[in-house]
């Protein structure tokens, strides 16, 4: 591997630095691990429900307690969790149209959604099937000068609109700067809706096990998430979760399923074992894909460059950004990436127009499951300031070999 003296030398003061950060982040991974296995426990995990269950898939054991123990684990009464949610975005959506009706708001604590979500709202495109199509309105709060929520605005646009059944907030920053929420700042956003009697969806993608709460322990109404980063724990193949109260759960399945069935069917093809042993080992890998994050803004900040979250900064997601000033250097950090990958690490990524993003986006991820965050990858839009989007590592070490490549490309900024 080409890591240049520099880099090698800036990476050994980096880890010097950055002690007391893995510190906590091992505790953190201590009492998730310590909720995860006590879930386990509860509900008796036995191979049983590792069975493969085909056609129609009743009384599948397996899948039932699976739902049960995201419920434990994700603070709430009820969940669906199901290999059949073709990402994260599939999930929210169910989620949305379980808490939402015709003539129903819903409101955007967190100002603009993530890019993928935007066709599924209408607030872009005309496709078929949106919120809008089905008569939801949208209303969005913007952040306030720090990047957090602005409470006062919430409650204002709350009462200005008496039409305004929901309130959506995304956990993670999303292609934005702002910083990602936390339990408590969710928490405060749930007690406000909650005191107009308005549900409460969180979209909890990249955020899971990296606090020792999640948002259903606080009162959210409705969380969703992708299999495919923190908590199928870099093991389950595809397929997402939906957890809350249980009439909305219930709304949920019958969205992605059909109304009258909701969850009592959907074979699990042999897919069990994975995503029971990819929660069982979700708090480790997430605290793996931390530590590499904190790894890297603390080498680039030696380097000069902005990073966010900063290495001492309290985080509730995986996702560390690192401003590179220009389309060449992004290109590089983006190729260094993916030569730190075991799977197709001879790869060149380069930008191209992804489907839900309105500029070219580029991509680095060699990964073992396709599009899997939790594994280490970069992206980017390809627009100014030039930030790269950094998550996962589904070990630090492999993670922290990736970040001195990506470091050690740029070294040239000439070629």
């Amino acid at each position: 591997m080409n890591i240049t003296t520099k880099i090698q030398t800036l990476a050994t003061q980096a880890m010097e630095d950055i002690t007391a950060q893995f510190r906590k982040i091992d505790e953190i991974a201590q009492t998730n691990t310590q909720k995860v296995l006590a879930a386990f426990q509860k509900h008796r995990v036995s191979d049983v429900c590792f069975n493969e269950t085909t056609g129609y898939g009743y009384n599948d054991r397996g899948r039932e307690t699976l739902d049960l123990l995201f419920a434990d684990v994700m603070g709430t009464n009820s969940a669906l969790v199901r290999a059949g949610f073709v990402n994260g975005t599939h999930a929210i959506t169910s989620a949305l149209f379980a808490a939402l009706r015709p003539g129903d708001t819903m409101l955007s604590a967190t100002g603009a959604p993530y890019d993928t979500l935007r066709g599924v709202i209408g607030i872009t495109g005309e496709h078929r099937g949106s919120l809008r199509e089905y008569g939801i309105q949208y209303a969005q709060v913007e952040l306030d000068s720090t990047g957090k929520p602005d409470l006062q605005a919430i409650e204002q646009a709350i009462d200005s609109d008496s039409s305004t059944s929901a309130v959506f907030i995304q956990r993670s920053r999303g292609y934005s700067q702002r910083p990602s929420l936390t339990v408590a700042e969710i928490g405060k956003i749930a007690d406000l809706a909650h005191s107009r009697n308005l549900t409460v969806i969180v979209d909890n993608c990249y955020g899971e096990f990296t606090e020792t709460l999640e948002p259903g322990d606080i009162g959210a109404d409705l969380i969703a998430g992708s299999l495919i980063k923190n908590p199928g724990g870099g093991i389950a193949p595809s397929g997402g979760y939906v957890a809350g109260e249980g009439e909305l759960v219930d709304a949920a399945a019958a969205r992605l399923t059909v109304p009258g069935i909701g969850a009592e069917c959907g074979a699990t093809l042999g897919v069990n074992r994975l995503l029971f042993q990819g929660l069982f080992m979700a708090p480790h890998v997430t605290a793996q894909a931390m530590k590499t994050a904190v790894f890297c803004a603390r080498l680039f900040e030696l380097l000069g460059y902005k990073t966010s979250p900063s290495s001492l900064d309290t985080r509730s997601d995986i996702i560390q950004t690192v401003e590179l000033g220009s389309p060449e250097l992004l290109r590089k950090f983006c190729r260094g990436i993916q030569l730190g990958a075991p799977v197709d690490s001879y790869v060149t990524p380069e930008p191209w127009d992804m489907p839900g993003y309105d500029c070219p986006v580029i991509m680095a991820a060699g990964a073992f499951i396709q599009g899997a965050s939790i594994e280490l990858s970069a992206d980017a839009p390809l627009r100014e300031p030039y930030r790269a989007y950094l998550q996962g590592g589904l070990t630090f070490e492999s993670g922290k070999l990736g970040i001195m490549l990506a470091a050690s490309s740029m070294e040239d900024r000439d070629t």
